[in-house]
Order: C-alpha cells, then structure tokens, then sequence
C-alpha cells in the first residue's frame, strides 16, 4: 500500500458536523451459486428494498483484505472501520474478552475456545467442532464446572467465560505470557485437536501452561456426552487502539448481540447497545437511539451464521428479513447509509471465502450508476468498482461532508 494511498490519511482531514452515517453489516453476506441454484444467496433473496435503494446508490465489490485472501472476522471489521487489517490484526481471544467486557490487566493472555465433542473410541479425533452448538446456559455450567474443578500447578490464574453458544473466553493471567503459541483447534473434523506448540523460544513457559489447562480441562468434561473437550485459538493480549472517536470525530453506537462484534467496537471505542434478541430488535434500538449519536453500526449475525452452516435457503430467508426492514433505516433520512457485509460466507462453502462482496453507499451526495439490483454480478459493474474495504470509511465520511481538501 502506498504512502499517498494510506487509509490514516483522513485523520488528518476530518470537519465535524451534525452529519449521520448508518453502517447496515450483514455478516458473511457474499455468496455463490450451488448446484441447486444459478444464483448466489443475495441473488437469489427478494430484496424490493434494497434494489430500490440500489438505483438511487453508488456500488461495487469490497476486498475485506486483499486478493485470494479468506478474512477472519476480526480484521475484516477493523477494515470496514478504516483501520488497516494486516497492521491491526489481533487474536481473537481479545475480541472475545472485549465483547463480554471482561475485566482485563496486561498481565492477561485471552483464548478463543470452542467446545467440542471428540471421539474417544477413535483416538479422540473431532467429532462436532460445535458439541452441537450447545446452549448459553449449558455453557454456563461448563465454565462454572471448570472453574472448580481446574487448577495449574504453576499457581497461574485462570479465568473461564461464557461467551455465546459453544463459545468460551478462557484467560490465562500470569508474567511473561506470549501469544506465539500454536492453536490447538484444526479448524476441522475427523483429525485429533493439535497440541500448544510453541512457535518461538520465548514462548515454551506459556505453552506448558496451555498443555496443562487443556488436558486438565478435558479431565473435568470427560463425563459430558458432547462438550468433552475444548479447542483454543485466537491467543491475544491486551492492546490499546485509538477509537472511531479520537480519529474520527464521531458519536459510535454499536448495535450487536453476539459477543466478538461488541468486543471489536469496544475496543474502537463504540458504545455498545445493551443486548437484543432478534433483528427487528436491533433496528428498534436503531430508531431509539437515532438522536443521540451520529454513527450507527447495525451488525446482523444470522445470515453468516446460515452461510457456515450451509443452509443456503436459511441465508436467503435472513437476507429477506433485514430487506423488509431497510424502510426503517430509509424513514430516518441519515445523510449516507451503506450496506454490505465484513466477508463472504457462502453456504457452498460452509466457510467465509475470499471472495469479493457487494456494497451500496446511499447519499444525497452519490454519483448514482446503472446498477438496478443489489447483487453480486451487479454490483460488479458499479461505480466503486473492486475496493479495498479499508477506503470505504474514507467515502462514507466525505459523503457526510466531515472531510476537507487534501493539499493547496
């Protein structure tokens, strides 16, 4: 990336204004065709709304990192929020952490953890990397259960978190701690979990504490008939980023319920809307809270959560669901709404991919082009083109008018 093209460059070129910007994530919202369907899921959805709203709009396609690259979740977000994804790559394990709001010391190493069902009569290869997406509150009684049952002779803390379904924030507080550990989770099934290797010198103490906490961990699960083991990925410390506010200058409101997308925008320095239950809550919360701030982030789950599981008829119900609801975001009139998603999910796949995804950027300051529906094909031909997704806070801010000229 060149100097002259270095997203940081609006930093120093903000005005602030009474302007509002409603940023509308539909999470893993690209697709593909399947053998069923000619068309992506996007394609595929009826969306009156948002084809409406796509004549009046600007579009293109967004490369959350860069080409053939698959983008986790973390820096595609921090890249929708113009924050460079490769120099700001965290593990997860902190997202997790700031999304529960735990209490954290920079004494901490936060790990993502899944827990999981292994086959014990196959040398404990993984069964379900889920343990069939357990429920909040069985969770709940996983981490109590480690709690008092897992102690490390190293006299390290631990600390065991609910986080949401089969999603766990375990946190090792101690001295020294490193992040440079090989994660445990192979991220697939049918193999056996990979053990803490160390990946530099320094990081062999932290490690051996790893190894201690999982097999003591599996100990304590190994008359659970599902969650009986616990894969871990994402090591992270503690580290400070300057938030939307600092750079630039606006009022954050993050509207997410599930826990990494609160963590990401706590940690950008967003409030964070209490909890919802469903999606017509979160543009409830939306509306309410329209007068108090002036950027919006609305971020919506559900429609990755169908592409991972390959459900490609699910995805396409959840992307008709946010579409009867855009009039909801339209009647409020904010001076630039944008709509895309932080990766492509497709339910092909059952995995995030590398694949470009569309956007529409909606402002009475817009070129609009000829793009007539909101799609991946059509978006293709848009007047943005393929961007990275870095630059998009950069338009969104000089479509609010909150940008003044570069240079003489």
């Amino acid at each position: 990336m060149e100097d002259h093209m270095n997203p940081e460059l609006i930093d120093t070129l903000i005005v602030k204004n009474e302007t509002k910007i409603v940023f509308l994530i539909m999470d893993g919202l690209g697709g593909l065709p399947t053998e069923k369907s000619e068309q992506t899921e996007l394609e595929a959805a009826r969306t009156p709304h948002l084809d409406a709203l796509v004549r009046k709009s600007v579009c293109g396609l967004l490369n959350p990192i860069g080409y053939g690259i698959t983008p986790g979740s973390g820096p595609a977000h921090f890249a929708l929020f113009g924050y460079d994804p490769i120099r700001n790559n965290v593990g997860r394990g902190l997202l997790s952490a700031a999304g529960i709001d735990f209490p954290m010391t920079e004494r901490d190493l936060f790990m993502r953890v899944n827990f999981a069902t292994i086959d014990l009569d196959h040398q404990g290869r993984i069964a379900d990397r889920r343990a069939g997406r357990i429920d909040n509150e069985t969770n709940r009684r996983l981490c109590r259960k480690l709690h008092e049952r897992v102690r490390l002779t190293s006299g390290m803390e631990v600390f065991f978190e609910t986080e949401k379904e089969h999603r766990a924030l375990f946190v090792l507080r101690g001295d020294n701690l490193r992040e440079e550990i090989e994660e445990t989770d192979p991220q697939q099934t049918g193999v056996p979990p990979f053990p803490p290797r160390p990946l530099i010198p320094e990081a062999e103490n932290t490690a051996v504490a790893i190894e201690e906490l999982v097999e003591k961990a599996k100990e304590a699960l190994a008359d659970e008939e599902k969650a009986n083991m616990v894969l871990l990925r994402g090591y992270a410390r503690y580290r400070r980023f300057p938030g939307i506010g600092e750079r630039f200058g606006l009022n954050p409101l993050a509207i997410a319920n599930y826990p990494m997308y609160r963590g990401i925008a706590r940690l950008l320095g967003m409030t964070v809307n209490t909890s919802t239950n469903t999606i017509e809550d979160e543009f409830d919360a939306l509306c309410q809270n329209y007068n108090k701030f002036d950027f919006f982030f609305v971020h919506i789950k559900d429609t990755d959560s169908r592409g991972e599981d390959g459900n490609f008829a699910e995805k396409v119900r959840m992307i008709e669901k946010v579409d009867s609801l855009i009039p909801r975001i339209t009647d409020l009139h904010p001076d630039v709404l944008v709509v895309t998603g932080d990766h492509s999910t497709p339910a092909a796949l059952a995995s995030h991919s590398w694949h470009p995804l569309p956007v529409l950027l909606s402002s009475d300051t817009c070129r609009p082009d000829r793009v007539e529906q909101f799609g991946e094909r059509d978006c293709i031909h848009g007047g943005l083109g393929r961007m990275p997704t870095v630059y998009l806070m950069g338009l969104a801010l000089a479509h609010a008018r909150r940008l003044t000229k570069f240079g003489a």
